[in-house]
């Protein structure tokens, strides 16, 4: 890597200005998704905002996760595309989410916690800055086994554990290095998003927060960490809000209100939003005034991406009735067949009759399909409809009829005729509606006409 990522002064300050009441957070990225990364940093880099990367234990270890990256590869196919974009090192931000014994929780707890300390200090090591520290789900030994929670003061002495490797591994960067900030605190829905019951989540009680805190509190000092809890930044919490397949439960300022009342009073910190996705702009902006002042967006970019995708491949298909000596993607179809293949990513999230999972494997708002782009063969299919549509001009009409936001970028000279660029300017839709409720909205973007790929 070229350059370390630097921002956390920045973040830093973002924070302090929620904390006085300004109209000011950031959107944390949740995606290793190349095509989103590649519209985060543009988008970026266009406004001068700050781009927040983050990666989960379970998607980014020592031992590879799901996308098969360690800490130091996903940190330099981060920098290299903030690079690529322009992105300065000052406004680029790591983040490791939910780092604990998950990943290994089906082993002994002692066992899972050692990986833990070890993937803590893969992160600081790659340069990751931002530690989201969660111990709290349960090991193979705990009382009721894995998968559960674990009490409080357990969770609270594994956080502190960890945060005491994140430590040493930061006192062997080179001086100067930018120093760690954590987030603790664990109430988020469950991975990939699901609503809890017709009501919806259930706010977490200002008595949890409090009483999160100072355990937490108390924990960082008995362990002599008293400098590290000083640079505790954010405390996550349930606010309400989350996402099903076909549902969205919106952000309700009145029910949180105790929430952000709480902490303006009581504590120098800002709150961490997970599953922000799919909210109405109103409600991303009230989250922020509420001191949300950090929202995770994840799954409403890949569903983003999976959207211009599927619009793309509908104009490819009309393209080639034109030009029939041309070999179709079928990528909807490819992609539906490796996740029949390889049922582990949605099978324990998707019911109905056959009928209706097929159609939650394409459309739901938990987005289960953005685990299968990366396959081999789904790679194939997205490169022979990107190869198709760049061989001949996209008609404009059926860009107004699959893709009209595009369509009109196009028409305004915002935004080339390509395929990777229109897919890019859907994802940048919703990071605008990110950098409007954070504060960060920009001048009007206008996009180079020949901007072209990473990859």
């Amino acid at each position: 890597m070229s350059r370390p990522p630097l921002g956390g002064q920045r973040l830093r300050n973002l924070l302090a200005a929620n904390r006085r009441g300004e109209r000011a957070g950031v959107a944390s990225i949740c995606s290793a998704e190349p095509f989103v990364l590649e519209a985060a940093a543009a988008h970026a880099a266009r406004n001068g905002t700050l781009l927040c990367v983050e990666s989960t234990a379970n998607q980014v270890n020592q031992d590879g996760g799901y996308t098969g990256l360690t800490p130091a590869a996903f940190r330099d196919a981060v920098a290299q595309v903030a690079a690529a974009a322009g992105v300065p090192a000052a406004d680029l931000v790591l983040g490791g989410d939910h780092l604990g014994p998950y990943p290994w929780r089906a082993q002994a707890a002692t066992t899972a916690m050692a990986a833990a300390r070890e993937l803590v200090r893969g992160y600081v090591l790659a340069g990751y800055t931002k530690l989201h520290l969660d111990a709290s789900m349960a090991c193979a030994d705990d009382p009721g086994g894995a998968g559960g929670p674990v009490d409080e003061e357990t969770a609270t002495a594994r956080a502190v554990e960890l945060c005491r490797a994140a430590e040493a591994a930061h006192r062997e960067l080179p001086a100067g290095a930018p120093p760690l900030v954590y987030v603790i605190g664990t109430e988020v829905p469950a991975p990939g998003g699901e609503v809890a019951g017709a009501a919806g989540p259930r706010v977490t009680p200002v008595a949890a927060v409090a009483r999160t805190l100072t355990l937490a509190g108390d924990g960082f000092a008995v362990a002599g960490l008293e400098a590290a809890w000083e640079r505790v930044v954010a405390v996550v919490v349930q606010p309400g809000v989350e996402f099903g397949d076909q549902t969205v439960v919106a952000y309700d300022p009145a029910a949180a209100a105790g929430l952000s009342g709480y902490l303006r009073r009581e504590w120098p910190l800002v709150y961490e939003a997970h599953s922000t996705d799919y909210q109405s702009p109103a409600a991303l902006a009230g989250l922020v005034d509420d001191g949300f002042a950090i929202l995770k967006v994840g799954p409403w970019l890949t569903f983003a991406f999976r959207e211009a995708v599927f619009a793309l491949e509908s104009i490819e298909a009309e393209m080639l009735r034109r030009h029939p000596a041309g070999r179709r993607s079928h990528l909807r179809a490819v992609l539906d067949a490796a996740m029949v293949r390889h049922p582990e990513h949605w099978a324990a999230y998707y019911r109905g009759s056959a009928r209706q999972v097929r159609f939650k494997r394409a459309f739901s708002y938990s987005d289960r399909c953005r685990y299968y782009w990366p396959r081999p063969e789904v790679q194939k299919a997205l490169a022979t409809m990107l190869g198709n549509l760049g061989e001949h001009p996209m008609p404009a009409a059926l860009l107004s009829q699959y893709l009209p936001w595009g369509h009109r970028a196009v028409r305004e000279g915002r935004i080339a005729a390509e395929p990777e660029a229109l897919i890019r300017h859907h994802i940048e839709r919703v990071l605008d509606l990110y950098a409007a409720a954070t504060g960060a909205a920009g001048p009007p973007r206008v996009t180079p006409r020949s901007g072209g790929s990473t990859r």
